[in-house]
């Protein structure tokens, strides 16, 4: 069995796992599970990831508004999570980020509030957990005037992104999707990028990896991921675990 499992990425708090969330988190721990990290998206999320967070030893959270997630919320609405945030688990402020497949905020919307959580992040000296869809341009500029700590997390762009990423002092997170066929850049990325920038996740309960494709996603799936990206690389699933649960526990400062 594997372990030192830790998964940079999830959603705990979806309805998916309302039949059974509280069983199979408590499940995690047999299966090599060392650590989670759950993410929130508004405040209602945020809040539900904390109580979350406080239940589990293992779990700790983030806590931030999602790109697609500003509707009806203000700038001002930030003090709620800046609250959240001062809570000794919060690890991060995320998701944040841009969205421009789903546009369900104006970009101009989208790009205010990803720089003041930046700047909540930079005032609080804790990470941030980047979202980035279809918005390449405008995340890497962002990201590199406002120059924070932290992950871009179901990394999608080129290896030349990756790079440039990299030169922040950022961390790349992937996901199941390095085991779907359609994976090349993800995989390219992986035998470019340094490996003490790779962190691993889940985006459960969405993105399961092969064999579990199309069904619900959780943190004990984080294995298969591991093997493709040793198979890539020549080395053991076991490495990578091990090697990603330690930068995990760098990019999140729980060394």
């Amino acid at each position: 069995m594997y372990n030192n499992i830790f998964d940079t990425h999830s959603h705990y708090d979806d309805e998916q796992f309302d039949e059974d969330r509280i069983e199979l988190l408590s499940s995690m721990r047999e299966k090599g599970v060392s650590n989670i990290v759950t993410c929130g998206c508004d405040i209602e999320s945020s809040r539900a990831n904390m109580a979350l967070s406080e239940q589990f030893d293992f779990i700790r959270f983030a806590a931030g508004f999602h790109p697609e997630n500003l509707e009806g919320n203000e700038i001002s609405d930030l003090g709620d999570i800046e609250e959240l945030a001062s809570h000794d688990k919060c690890v991060a402020i995320g998701e944040i980020g841009l969205d421009y497949h789903w546009m369900s905020s104006t970009k101009e919307k989208q790009k205010d509030f990803f720089e003041r959580q930046i700047e909540l992040a930079k005032k609080l000296d804790i990470p941030v957990i980047v979202h980035d869809r279809e918005a390449h341009g405008d995340t890497l500029e962002i990201l590199k005037r406002t120059q924070p700590k932290g992950v871009l997390h179901c990394f999608s762009g080129s290896v030349e992104m990756a790079r440039e990423i990299i030169k922040l002092g950022m961390y790349i997170g992937l996901n199941g999707v390095v085991t779907f066929k359609n994976a090349r850049k993800s995989l390219e990325v992986v035998k470019d990028i340094p490996l003490n920038r790779l962190v691993l996740e889940t985006d459960c309960p969405y993105l399961a990896p092969v064999p579990h494709r199309g069904k619900r996603n959780d943190s004990s799936y984080i294995p298969h991921i591991a093997e493709r990206i040793g198979e890539v690389l020549k080395m053991s699933a076991q490495e990578i675990l091990d090697i990603t649960n330690n930068n995990a526990k760098e990019l999140f400062e729980l060394c």
